[in-house]
């Protein structure tokens, strides 16, 4: 099935709101664009090239092993070039993904406002946005509620799905839930304010309208005055809300500021207008300043809610976001009322008009707790979805991006990684190998429905909307919904951002969590392979989709592989090398791109890389865990939290254990006079080292391990560690021992305030 299209040029442009770009400027980026791409294609074909030489040189040499009868020989020569060929297979989707991101971004053009004022034209599909929360702070709740609230849509309810045990036994457990229950009726109040005057003025205008009484400048005078008021409500929550962090400045700058200036901006072309008259071919002005009246009237309204389905003794308690929103989705459309028994409190469906319904949408966007979306996210993937040539469109998404400006060298080099992941999705688009990244999408609730699975639990009955077989449930969906004939779809336009982990033990367990799952979900996807061979399932999907699900368990190991074992001199070419210098140089340049220094950004990421071996090898460890004992894997949550997280003991030793491995094949290769593999293991070794001291920590890998293992035995065996940390037990300020009340997700809540328990929304 081929990949959806997405072709704006055939849209009509608003005439006279918001400024446009001027073409120059589109012009000159579409040179970069055209040159970027040729360059990639060079880079493509240098590194087939090299890796061509590469395997004629390794064939020469099993030739003569062959000759020999050197079975030893002849099996090193192949697993050398095994292992080279997955790091190069890597490359290969990497610049290929490269190619058909650039394409899409050449053929892209933003769909201008006045073309979306068409869903303020007439009723809007109603939608629900989801957020689902595992003990997250009170200040990153409120931004994503925030965010998803103030969405330019007509029609958009808001539900917090808090995931907290509904009776803590800790005091600060308590006072955070307490504090995340009152959020959703805070936000409420918050946009009552800026809806009031707004309300009135548009009655006010439909009145006029009706009766056809409007006079172009007055009524454009009028509009560029709520304009106004519009822009100075958001100048005023820019200029009273805290900004205590970077996450913290980019929210009031994107959410704030510049909906404050566009509007602002907005009002002053409007009063130039009103002096000159109508322009020319504009004659349903009015009904465009109706539907403006109504975007700007919408901004504020949105209904928010709580629901907490663990207080629920008849609803799914499993530990994963996918049930999150799983028993949520399973109540949509439906009736019903709170009922308490002897051993609890119970959801029970009613008959209409006898309870509260949770109304069902067609759309659904979900949104992670550590997530913002830019204003026109909703409608600018509504717009996708709502075309009749994607009636078999099941997800629209805008692969998030990382906060910029991040303090910490980690933080932004992690950051970094996710903003080049981005470029690597939209171009997977390019051949119809999206994947459903799970941080923000927007989901057709009709999909879900078709490959939701009914199954039961004791008495109760579970739909299981999105899989929670595995942990990373979005990619298992993706599958399900490829097998049903459903397509998915990146926006090529940066809409989404969302948290990097700020310390190594958080990110351990997200980037564990990744690579947990794609070699479960493998033979599920050749199976879908089989089943669509008849529909032509291109090779470049294929090629792209098999990368992503086992990437992150072949490249490690190989990488790995490669360090560890002390292969012969005669493999290691000059061709090895060459095949993976276009990538770092297409990778540096993407570094660029995305506002970072290219040479150091792309040292410190294959440093963080190199040290995230062992997190990546244990996630797939796992999966061939689960697959051998049919148990499934623990779903571990990143900690967003201000504290440092606990690094794992074992990840501590296997990163020395790197450490130490290289140090000793330089040793070995040096004195085997080998001088070249001397070299590049040394290299390595230094290149480990300097991860484990920027990104780990000295001081925190020592307290982490006395934590893990006491300090009795650090002391006695590891008196080095001592003098490194010579304050005994005592932990550094605001870190964080996983394990015990600080585990993964716990947070220091800002407030004690009690707040009522929250009811169905």
């Amino acid at each position: 099935m081929p990949p959806p299209t997405y072709e704006n040029n055939s849209l009509a442009k608003e005439p006279f709101l918001l400024s446009q770009s001027p073409p120059m400027r589109r012009i000159m980026r579409a040179n970069a664009i055209r040159l970027d791409l040729v360059l990639t294609r060079v880079a493509i074909a240098f590194t087939l090239y090299a890796t061509l030489m590469c395997f004629l040189s390794e064939a020469n040499l099993a030739k003569g092993t062959f000759s020999a009868n050197s079975l030893w020989g002849i099996g090193e020569v192949l697993f050398f070039a095994l292992l080279v060929g997955f790091l190069v297979y890597g490359n290969l989707v990497y610049q290929g993904a490269r190619i058909g991101y650039l394409k899409r971004k050449l053929r892209h053009v933003t769909v201008e406002r006045g073309a979306l004022l068409r869903f303020y034209e007439r009723p809007a599909p109603p939608l629900t946005i989801l957020i689902p929360s595992y003990k997250e702070e009170a200040s990153v709740i409120r931004q994503t509620l925030l965010s998803a609230a103030l969405q330019q849509y007509a029609d958009k309810r808001v539900v917090l799905l808090v995931d907290d045990p509904p009776e803590p036994d800790g005091i600060e457990d308590r006072a955070a839930l307490t504090v995340a229950r009152s959020l959703p009726r805070e936000v409420e109040a918050l946009l009552s304010e800026g809806a009031k005057r707004i309300t009135a003025v548009s009655a006010q205008f439909h009145d006029r309208y009706m009766g056809g009484r409007l006079d172009f400048g007055d009524e454009a005078r009028a509009l560029a005055d709520c304009y106004c008021q519009v822009s100075r409500w958001f100048d005023e929550q820019a200029a009273t809300y805290p900004v205590v962090s970077h996450t913290d400045r980019w929210f009031v700058e994107k959410i704030f500021r510049e909906p404050a200036r566009q509007h602002e901006a907005g009002a002053k072309e409007l009063l130039g207008r009103a002096a000159l008259g109508p322009p020319a071919g504009t004659e349903d002005w009015a009904q465009r300043f109706h539907a403006e009246y109504k975007a700007l009237a919408t901004l504020f309204q949105a209904s928010v809610a709580l629901f907490e389905r663990k207080r629920y003794q008849n609803l799914s308690h499993e530990p994963n976001k996918a049930m999150n929103l799983n028993s949520y989705l399973a109540l949509m459309g439906k009736y019903w009322l709170e009922v308490r028994r002897p051993d609890g409190l119970y959801l029970e469906e009613a008959e209409p008009g006898n309870g509260a319904l949770i109304p069902d949408t067609p759309y659904v966007i979900t949104v992670d707790a550590d997530s913002i979306l830019f204003s026109d996210y909703a409608i600018r993937l509504m717009d996708v979805m709502e075309r009749p040539c994607h009636q078999r469109l099941a997800v629209a998404q805008t692969p998030y991006s990382a906060f910029p400006d991040a303090p910490e060298v980690l933080e932004r080099t992690a950051g970094a990684t996710t903003d080049i992941q981005y470029f690597s999705h939209q171009g997977f688009t390019a051949y119809g190998a999206t994947f459903w990244v799970g941080a923000n999408a927007l989901l057709r609730k009709a999909a879900l429905d078709d490959i939701c699975v009914v199954g039961r639990k004791g008495r109760m009955t579970i739909r299981r909307y999105i899989q929670d077989r595995t942990v990373i449930e979005d990619t298992e969906s993706t599958v399900d919904l490829l097998q049903k004939g459903w397509q998915l779809f990146n926006y090529p336009e940066r809409l989404a951002y969302s948290a990097t982990p700020r310390d190594f033990g958080a990110l351990t367990i997200q980037r564990g969590r990744w690579a947990n799952g794609g070699l479960l979900i493998l033979p599920k996807l050749v199976a879908h392979w089989w089943i669509a061979s008849n529909r032509w399932t291109s090779l470049a999907q294929g090629f792209h989709q098999l990368h992503y699900l086992t990437s992150l368990a072949t490249g490690p190991l190989s990488v790995l592989l490669l360090m560890a074992i002390p292969f012969s001199p005669r493999l290691v070419n000059i061709w090895v090398p060459l095949t993976v210098l276009p990538y770092f140089l297409v990778y540096a340049r993407d570094l660029y791109l995305a506002g970072y220094p290219a040479i150091r950004t792309l040292f410190d990421v294959y440093a963080l890389n190199l040290s995230l071996i062992p997190v990546h090898l244990r996630g797939a460890f796992n999966s061939l865990k689960q697959a051998w004992s049919g148990r499934k894997s623990a779903f571990e949550r990143t900690p967003k939290i201000a504290g440092r997280t606990r690094v794992p003991a074992p990840i501590i030793c296997l990163e020395f254990a790197m450490l130490a491995l290289c140090l000793a094949l330089a040793v070995i290769h040096a004195t085997a006079d080998r001088w070249p593999n001397a070299v590049v293991a040394l290299l390595n070794g230094a290149v480990v080292a300097y991860a484990i001291t920027r990104f780990l920590g000295i001081r925190e890998t020592v307290d982490d391990l006395k934590r893990a293992w006491g300090v009795g035995m650090l002391g006695r065996f590891h008196p080095l560690l001592r003098w490194l940390h010579p304050t005994g037990l005592r932990p550094p300020l605001g870190s964080k021992d996983v394990g015990s009340e600080n585990r993964p997700g716990f947070h220091r809540p800002r407030s004690v305030e009690d707040e009522p328990m929250g009811q169905i929304p």
